[in-house]
């Protein structure tokens, strides 16, 4: 018997099977991450659950208001090890790994007439693996936007362009890391969808500070650290230092529920009143088709 991972290579079952600890640990992150709902979540969204499983946040109180991004305490490659060990088809709602280039979008040639109309919204992402995280839960059904991923779908198509123009007002929102390579990113995809008339890109973070005040948990860079290129302006001193110490932080950092509600908010807007039952019928009667006449 063997265990196939999610880039495609066959494992062994000779693996070493982990300790109770981490095997719980794991099991129990996957129960959280899928939590409430059946979540579909990525690998790396499930190493991050078991890191807080393993090391839980401090109770209310000081320690909770002070922003930081601890290290994690479970080194990726023990838990993949773990994860291989315990078969990844024995954990629900966990995502195969997406292969090197697969079609993340809407591809043209299967839906040709995609972009013949206005397009509102879209929301591109750094890493393909969120991308399919988030079409896994249908949030493109939620707010009615298509979820593309940078590193297959930059440069933006022409004809996805042409539907952003024909949309006035659109907006394209750009989830990244906080990272020097994610936090470039906007400005890439404003050199592109910013030259369009009416078009507005919108960044929805990470940046240091809000992983620090969501108290994510950081990666550290091996010596040496390449120079840091033109960063957002935006940025305050100590978010530059941060990034300049080789700190990263990625977004399947953020618990996965938390990252659905938030991406589906900043979005999808603000919600229209809700009519009640009574306003829904006076407005029935105004209708005059397949309604009681009205008196």
């Amino acid at each position: 018997m063997t265990v196939r991972g999610g880039t495609g290579r066959r494992r062994p079952d000779t693996a070493p099977a982990p300790g109770p600890l981490l095997g719980r640990g794991i099991a129990l992150g996957a129960e959280r991450a899928a939590a409430p709902g059946e979540i579909r979540f990525t690998e790396r969204q499930l190493y991050y659950e078991t890191c807080r499983v393993l090391r839980p946040a401090p109770p209310e109180g000081l320690a909770r208001r002070i922003p930081r991004t601890p290290p994690p305490p479970l080194r990726l490659p023990r838990f993949t090890r773990a994860l291989d060990a315990l078969g990844r088809e024995e954990m629900p709602g966990l995502l195969p790994e997406p292969a090197a280039n697969p079609p993340v979008g809407a591809a043209p040639s299967r839906e040709p007439d995609l972009y013949d109309y206005g397009l509102p919204r879209l929301l591109v992402c750094q890493g393909r693996a969120i991308a399919r995280m988030l079409l896994a839960n249908h949030l493109h059904l939620e707010v009615a936007c298509p979820v593309l991923a940078a590193e297959d779908d930059l440069p933006l198509d022409p004809r996805l362009l042409a539907a952003l123009e024909r949309a006035q007002g659109a907006t394209v929102y750009v989830l990244h890391d906080a990272s020097p390579a994610g936090l470039t990113l906007p400005a890439r995809v404003r050199a592109e969808a910013g030259a369009v008339p009416g078009v507005r890109v919108a960044s929805l973070g990470l940046v240091p500070r809000q992983a620090a005040a969501l108290h994510l948990m950081s990666g550290r860079r091996p010596d040496p650290r390449p120079a840091l290129g033109p960063l957002p302006a935006g940025l305050r001193p100590d978010e530059v230092a941060w990034l300049a110490e080789g700190r990263f932080t990625e977004v399947a950092a953020v618990r996965p529920a938390r990252l659905l509600r938030t991406v589906l908010r900043l979005t999808r807007g603000p919600r229209p009143p809700r009519n009640s039952v009574w306003t829904e019928l006076r407005d029935l009667r105004g209708a005059g088709f397949m309604t009681w006449p009205a008196v």
